[in-house]
């Protein structure tokens, strides 16, 4: 990882701005899940990863109770990682069907993953003065992804925040709609393309399924 990139996740790491999801981390990792009870949970705003000359970004909301929040990784050690992990290895993108702990081995490739949210909100339901809050971390990282072509946002969250920060830095001046699968070219050239979120919920409903998100994928490669 570059020393700049290093700077950013240190930075996300200690970040406190917002108290209720800092206060909501430590009881979790306090209380623990019966399953992984004798576990040291990280408990921490979770940064992203991946490779930061990544030509791809997968964006998600934020990272799970017991999932990133514990592993300390984004979609490491939950349901939604597993088929996300399941769906790019598919696709040839990671070298995994799945993603256990922080050191499994996980390589992705041209592929930087992270959250909208880098700490897990209550219910899933994070306020709106907590995603501008984290609205920077978002910023440095995109920024500083200087070969990055192609977005994939994991579910209307992720999605509808990516074009907030788009809407605050350049001008949009078309509305763009939440479709998995569609295409659309943002003002600096980059292709952003939505899709629903790998939860269990979604999963297990079958509004998506391991074809359509390794078709997705497939066809990010081909843009890149």
């Amino acid at each position: 990882m570059s020393i700049k990139f290093k700077k950013i996740n240190n930075t996300i790491i200690k970040c406190k701005k917002c108290p209720r999801l800092i206060k909501f981390s430590k009881k979790i990792s306090n209380i623990k899940r019966k399953k992984n009870i004798n576990e040291i949970y990280w408990g921490k705003p979770v940064p992203g990863f991946g490779d930061t000359n990544a030509k791809l970004m997968i964006i998600g909301l934020a990272p799970a109770a017991h999932g990133g929040t514990r592993t300390g990784r984004a979609f490491t050690g939950d349901r939604s990682g597993d088929f996300l992990f399941k769906c790019l290895k598919s696709a040839n993108i990671s070298n995994q069907l799945k993603s256990t702990h922080i050191s499994d081995g996980l390589k992705i490739k041209k592929t930087y993953i992270t959250n909208i949210l880098k700490c897990v909100p209550p219910g899933d339901k994070p306020l709106i003065k907590e995603l501008n809050n984290c609205s920077n971390h978002f910023a440095n990282e995109i920024y500083n992804l200087k070969k990055l072509k192609v977005i994939v946002t994991l579910g209307k969250v992720a999605f509808d925040s990516c074009i907030n920060f788009y809407k605050k830095n350049y001008s949009l001046n078309k509305k763009f709609l939440f479709k998995h699968g569609e295409k659309y070219i943002l003002p600096d050239g980059k292709i952003l393309m939505p899709s629903y979120h790998p939860s269990p919920r979604n999963v297990n409903t079958k509004v998506v399924n391991v074809k359509m998100m390794k078709s997705l994928f497939i066809k990010a490669k081909k843009i890149i």
